[in-house]
């Protein structure tokens, strides 16, 4: 079957997706299925089952009280919900509202195997092959985000411990560790959320790397916008993005302060290594555990644009704002600088501006 002709696929219906899908309508971008011959089209394709992004993966006791920064979408606020509400039952909900309101059509579920370019000509189009067909396209607005791609780091040791390891991703419950000891790893916001929980109903060992950077002032926007800028450095050198976390520090928060005020924010150097019955401490000493619970992030999930071969030697790629910079009908957002919500906001509407300019061009030569 001949490639599906358009000229903007988005790939991913999180976030930063549906900010590009919702600008990409606005500048008289028209969904594939819904077009007639002379409009301009884009297709959103989504591997999840249903709406939500990465909300609907998120554990049950992570309530709206205490997600983090802004998460709503462009053009249409989040209504309003009981702060003790799970934030995987209200903002999945939200998204899929969110996408039957402007009419997106996302196409799910449809996984991106790979992204090649079609020929040598550098206006020619990018073909992303699906697991549902191949679409060709002008452009592409990659926005795949990072929660399929949990990170593990390797300790000596580890495959010998005969408790449970799991990642952040794949937590659940407190619950289930109610009585034992649980060695958490992670100096980010889910470390300390999932520390401040587990600590209720089990003995805790927190562990990082380095310590964590405490900052008084509140978690707002305007950090998060210096965050933004923070990053971008990095990834327009082809350097791997990093976290937000890792430029702004950790800001003080009420569960944070709470975790406090109960005496279980107390963090210890990293271990060693990890035994049949727990972790060596680098000093020598020995921390018994039952389980250890790795809340050490998530990496870009990117695998599928590995065929345009623009992976630099340090792991990264060259975006310069939002845009590839050896590919540029490439576009990554929700990636680096724009890994925040409100970065992955403004980042689905600048890739818009930058093809509509494109365009405009091209129209008036």
């Amino acid at each position: 079957m001949s490639p599906r002709p358009v000229d903007v696929v988005v790939i991913g219906a999180g976030q930063a997706g549906l900010s590009a899908a919702y600008h990409l309508q606005r500048r008289g971008f028209v969904p594939d299925g819904r077009a007639v011959a002379s409009d301009e089209t884009f297709v959103v394709l989504d591997a999840d089952d249903a709406p939500g992004g990465a909300w609907q993966h998120r554990w049950a006791s992570l309530r709206m009280a205490t997600v983090n920064g802004i998460h709503e979408l462009p053009g249409f606020p989040v209504p309003p919900a009981d702060p003790a509400a799970a934030s995987r039952d209200i903002l999945p909900a939200y998204f899929a509202e969110y996408e039957e309101r402007f009419a997106l059509d996302v196409q799910r579920p449809v996984a991106a195997r790979a992204v090649r370019r079609e020929d040598d000509d550098p206006a020619g189009r990018l073909l992303v092959e699906t697991d549902a067909g191949t679409w060709a396209a002008r452009y592409v607005i990659n926005a795949t985000g990072t929660w399929t791609r949990p990170f593990w780091p390797h300790y000596p040791g580890q495959e010998r411990f005969r408790g449970r390891q799991l990642h952040v991703g794949d937590f659940v419950s407190a619950d289930e560790f109610a009585g034992r000891r649980v060695v958490i790893v992670g100096a980010g916001i889910s470390a300390v959320q999932l520390l401040d929980e587990i600590s209720r109903v089990a003995d805790t060992f927190w562990v990082t790397r380095r310590e964590p950077q405490w900052v008084e002032d509140d978690f707002d926007v305007p950090a998060r916008v210096a965050a933004i800028a923070g990053v971008e450095a990095r990834v327009r050198e082809g350097l791997p993005p990093g976290s937000v976390i890792s430029v702004t520090g950790m800001h003080w928060t009420p569960w944070a302060r709470a975790a406090q005020a109960r005496g279980v924010l107390v963090r210890h150097p990293m271990f060693a290594s990890i035994e049949e019955d727990g972790v060596r401490m680098p000093e020598g000493s020995f921390e018994p555990a039952d389980v250890i619970l790795w809340a050490t992030g998530f990496r870009a999930a990117i695998d599928h644009l590995a065929p345009l071969r623009l992976r630099t030697p340090q792991g990264g790629i060259r975006v310069a704002e939002g845009r590839s910079i050896d590919e540029p009908r490439l576009f990554l957002i929700g990636y680096g600088p724009s890994q925040s919500t409100v970065g992955a906001n403004r980042a689905g509407r600048d890739a818009v501006r930058a093809i509509v300019a494109e365009r405009d061009v091209e129209a008036a030569a």
